[in-house]
């Protein structure tokens, strides 16, 4: 069974969260964010990671209660942080694009598979937010920040605001208009054909 009923807890004789080390933990959420990945949300269990981790089920409901709960905190603990500075705006944006790029088929693939599920699951959707998206968002705002600082593009200039709708947009989109994902060559061939011509950079 795939449902969600199919994940309700099995009655264990405490409620008391096990003790797991981080070590054990981090193996665990591998494989939630691998099997979202291959197989897709609704076909991920707990019964599934239990066996693949080979580890009890109520191991990891006493340490995470529900699906949506285990998913999101894989998530979380897939964060990142990225920092690109080259003393460039034009330059800081293609090396943004480049590794966004290197990273574009894990990420989007993770994305696709909790397309349907995250709108229906409030803290499901944070934890995307939070892992996925708004490092990114921060990243470029950062990027950007820098460039009007140093006189590269006005602060008022109208395609700044844009800019992250843009590089999302591509790695979401690439996939279903052609069926390959947005590689590093792509997207920087997609900022210095679309993103720096918008700024008045070359």
């Amino acid at each position: 069974m795939t449902s969600q009923a199919a994940d309700r807890p099995e009655p264990t004789g405490s409620s008391r969260r096990s003790k797991i080390t981080p070590e054990r933990e981090r193996e665990f959420f591998d494989a939630v964010l691998e099997q979202l990945r291959e197989c897709g949300y609704d076909s991920v269990t707990m019964e599934g990671i239990a066996a693949s981790t080979r580890c009890s089920k109520s191991t990891l409901y006493r340490q995470w209660k529900t699906k949506p709960q285990f998913v999101a905190a894989a998530l979380r603990s897939n964060r990142r942080t990225r920092r690109v500075d080259t003393g460039s705006l034009a330059d800081d944006l293609r090396e943004a694009a480049r590794a966004a790029g290197e990273l574009s088929g894990r990420d989007t693939r993770l994305l696709q598979a909790l397309a349907h599920a995250a709108p229906q699951d409030p803290e499901l959707q944070r934890a995307l937010r939070e892992a996925l998206i708004e490092p990114e968002i921060a990243a470029l705002k950062e990027i950007i920040r820098r460039g009007v600082e140093r006189g590269e593009v006005p602060a008022d200039h109208p395609a700044l605001e844009y800019i992250p709708a843009q590089m999302f947009g591509v790695l979401r989109i690439r996939p279903l208009l052609e069926g390959e994902y947005a590689d590093p060559d792509y997207l920087v061939r997609f900022v210095e054909a679309a993103v720096l011509p918008a700024l008045g950079l070359t």
